[in-house]
């Protein structure tokens, strides 16, 4: 039979022009989920909560709240937290940043959606420069970095119902 490859891709056409994408609503529903779970690991974790507002000397690279938040701003202040947890020696905050990653994931396709592709973001440049910093008040750094992350969290749940743009 000389149309074999062909006949058994004819046989499979139906199936593949089924395929159906993620409804954008999913995709949205999923990172609010994904938001809401981060913020229960973080409460589980049990710390003394700071201030978003409150300034602490040498933790001023921790981003706080951002009076818009737009998609992209979204994704550069989740990467940033990334960075920050992952130079945190605490095993507490490994699931936290692999969340953060997903996170970050879902809010590339909620871009797309939008045809508003984000860039990778890469973070905090000066990061390493702050390792005797980091070393000196890993604690501090933690409990900062947790407080302000469930915080911009909250506002991001908030601000996904709002439709936010590129």
């Amino acid at each position: 039979m000389l149309c074999g490859p062909l006949c058994r891709f004819l046989w499979l056409w139906p199936y593949l022009s089924y395929v159906e994408a993620v409804p954008i609503r999913k995709v949205q529903d999923d990172t609010k989920t994904l938001i809401k779970t981060i913020v229960t690991r973080i409460n589980d974790i049990s710390h003394t909560s700071v201030s978003s507002k409150q300034r602490v000397a040498g933790l001023d690279f921790i981003p706080g709240l951002h009076p818009v938040l737009s998609l992209s701003k979204m994704d550069q202040t989740l990467a940033i937290y990334q960075q920050i947890l992952t130079g945190l020696p605490s095993r507490n905050v490994v699931q936290i940043s692999n969340d953060l990653e997903n996170l970050r994931d879902l809010l590339h396709l909620l871009a797309s959606s939008k045809n508003c592709p984000l860039p990778r973001v890469r973070g905090l440049e000066t990061l390493e420069s702050l390792g005797g910093a980091l070393e000196a008040s890993l604690y501090s750094t933690e409990v900062v970095a947790l407080s302000r992350l469930q915080a911009s969290l909250q506002d991001m749940l908030w601000r996904l119902d709002l439709s936010p743009g590129c």
